[in-house]
């Protein structure tokens, strides 16, 4: 790190004078182990689960076979906090400390990062650790298999929740009939008025309505709905679901803006290392070598690459805005939109056909076809992954009478059909919170209806 103490300084200089904006980012170089754990965790510290040692062991096999190489991990706050691997060449770090100001000043500046950030606080990874904390006194409590129920639970629905609705979230006001001569719009509105005034926190238990359906609309935040209103739900078991549903407001933006984030960090390594005039000349070189690596597409010499580098694809997007639009077009642009808004507004037909951007279909026989090269179609099948963390999205649409939970599933509201095997799993992990049947309707790309009953 020592030749590189002596960049860094002059490095975020530089980045200040053009025009980048972020808070300021504590760097630690840390061993490979480290950073492979931090990545397959999401935090340095987080709340215990056998899960994460699965992930650990695909990544720690991708890693062996040669397909990934984690060079930083980065979390966005005030502070911000980078990790960088030791064995990391002096050259490859210089990149990655540009690349990590590019991520901090497109988390300060864009809205969906800054409005989550704001919700969840800009210290997640103190969060995370209180969290882990506090199911680790749980744990102590009331038992290791009791606590690790739970967290199947939640952890099995960690990206069913609704980022459109507030973080702290009030529960249902009662449903009120309109007075006499009043509209309906007007009673609803009202009703909206009274849910903003209401002052209840998260940690106040739920309470029971006679008069409003459960839920009055279809509710898309699963873990929020469960921990408000599940019927036997002890205070430490909505706790922890809480604390799951917290950290996924934090990480909803990562997923979100994916390529716009990875291409806003590349365009700005690229820039910073092009205009340090000051830095070695073999160091450049060698960066840039490292610069072209991460931005190029997932394939080898010679051959079709069959998925997206975000790094390439958001690279290129940038590159070609800034050289047509200018670079204050381009920072209006990073501060409004998400990945949804940037491919649909601001892919071509020009750049897809530069980049070789196509729809495939796999033979049996091992060869690919080309199925779809038009561009809506390209937009779409690039954002798949983006939507709803790239799971189903799945709905309460009631809670009948003897308590069984109901839950629907549509193909045709996401693309995505779901594993029936893995989702009555999923429905066993829920019915051991809700204490009442589970069922969940799901329906495929022909309209056909599956019903998953859990429990009596």
């Amino acid at each position: 790190m020592e030749p590189l103490d002596t960049y860094l300084p002059r490095i975020e200089e530089l980045s200040r004078e053009l025009g980048l904006d972020y808070f300021p980012v504590d760097f630690e170089v840390v061993p490979p182990s480290f950073m492979m754990e931090v990545a397959v965790y999401g935090l340095p510290v987080r709340m215990p689960h056998w899960s994460f040692g699965m992930r650990y062991i695909y990544q720690l096999v991708q890693h062996r076979m040669g397909h990934s190489r984690i060079f930083e991990v980065v979390f966005p706050g005030n502070p911000g906090r980078a990790y960088l691997a030791n064995n990391n060449s002096t050259q490859e770090n210089t990149l990655v400390v540009c690349h990590v100001l590019g991520h901090a000043d497109f988390a300060k500046n864009n809205a969906l990062f800054g409005r989550c950030q704001e919700q969840v606080g800009y210290r997640v990874v103190e969060l995370a650790a209180a969290h882990a904390h506090r199911i680790a006194e749980a744990i102590e409590r009331h038992g290791q298999e009791r606590v690790e129920r739970v967290l199947d639970a939640a952890l099995a629905l960690e990206h069913q929740i609704d980022v459109d609705q507030c973080l702290s979230r009030p529960p249902y006001a009662p449903r009120k009939e309109p007075k006499e001569g009043e509209s309906e719009s007007e009673g609803e509105f009202q009703a909206r008025y009274n849910r903003l005034s209401d002052q209840q926190t998260e940690t106040t238990k739920p309470s029971s309505h006679a008069d409003v359906r459960l839920p009055p609309r279809p509710e898309h935040d699963l873990l929020w709905f469960i921990a408000r209103y599940a019927p036997e739900m002890e205070d430490w078991e909505r706790d922890i679901f809480f604390a799951v549903r917290e950290e996924s407001f934090y990480f909803y933006p990562v997923f979100a803006c994916n390529i716009m984030n990875e291409g806003w960090a590349s365009y700005w390594h690229a820039r910073l290392l092009r205009e340090a005039d000051w830095l070695p000349q073999s160091l450049y070189v060698d960066a840039l070598k490292a610069h072209s690596d991460v931005v190029r597409p997932v394939a080898g010499e010679g051959q079709v690459a069959l998925n997206i580098n975000p790094y390439h694809l958001g690279f290129s997007m940038w590159e070609r805005i800034v050289e047509r639009d200018g670079l204050d077009t381009a920072r209006r642009i990073m501060r409004e939109e998400d990945d949804f808004g940037f491919v649909r507004n601001y892919l071509d037909e020009g750049l897809a056909d530069e980049l070789g951007l196509f729809g495939y279909s796999a033979l049996r026989n091992g060869q690919v076809e080309v199925v779809d090269r038009d561009l809506h179609q390209l937009q779409e099948t690039v954002l798949a992954p983006r939507f709803n963390f790239g799971a189903p999205r799945v709905a309460v649409s009631e809670v009948r009478n003897d308590g069984t939970l109901v839950l629907r599933h549509d193909y045709n509201t996401d693309g995505k059909g779901l594993d029936t095997d893995r989702a009555r799993k999923v429905a066993e992990y829920i019915r051991a919170v809700w204490r009442r049947p589970v069922v969940v309707h799901t329906t495929d790309s022909r309209d056909a209806e599956t019903v998953i009953r859990v429990g009596s």
